[in-house]
């Protein structure tokens, strides 16, 4: 039976990891970004 708690623990780390992986992307994005990679408005009108 302790191979369910394994089987449990593996899962929520996992889990934790991807949650980290997708919040430190997030953090990426709002420290220092200065939008260089979005269109220009006056661009989109054409």
């Amino acid at each position: 039976m302790w191979y369910f708690s394994w089987i449990l623990g593996l899962g929520l780390a996992v889990g934790f990891g991807v949650l980290n992986g997708l919040w430190h992307e997030f953090r990426l994005f709002d420290e220092g970004d200065v939008g260089a990679s979005e269109p220009d408005p006056v661009d989109a009108d054409v």
